[in-house]
């Protein structure tokens, strides 16, 4: 599927070819703290199909608990993550941050991963009251 998508600012903008059955909902604590968030929704994409339209990703290097380094490509102006990737040479695939993608609505999760992290009240959240706006 080709998707396109960019920062919240417009700085970035990507095009990228991907599978969409390899999107996933990731629970990892690095991912809810840099997303701020409960977790992070993402797709795999191999490197070779992603194309960089406009702007150059800020490199942020993370150590995961593996002892893996992992490079995390965000807008240096709005702070938006735009892919994580391990670091080094070579093919690569790309953790690319959903929430960037104008398609995100069409691509649905189909796995759950580090659910041992998920926060508690996750499963549950379809319980909770949904209001169509900002409360005034």
């Amino acid at each position: 599927m080709k998707i396109d998508g960019g920062c919240h600012c417009g700085a970035i903008t990507y095009e990228a070819e991907l599978d969409p059955d390899k999107v996933a909902i990731c629970h990892c604590t690095d991912c809810q703290a840099m997303s701020a968030s409960a977790f992070r929704t993402l797709a795999m994409v191999e490197e070779s199909k992603f194309i960089l339209l406009s702007g150059t990703p800020n490199i942020y290097v993370k150590v995961a608990e593996s002892g893996n380094e992992r490079e995390q490509a965000f807008c240096g102006t709005c702070g938006a993550g735009i892919y994580a990737a391990p670091v080094g040479e070579g093919p690569r695939m790309l953790g690319l941050r959903l929430g960037t993608a104008r398609q995100r609505d069409q691509l649905v999760p189909k796995v759950q991963v580090w659910a041992t992290s998920a926060l508690p009240w996750v499963d549950d959240i379809g319980q909770i009251r949904k209001v169509d706006r900002q409360p005034g």
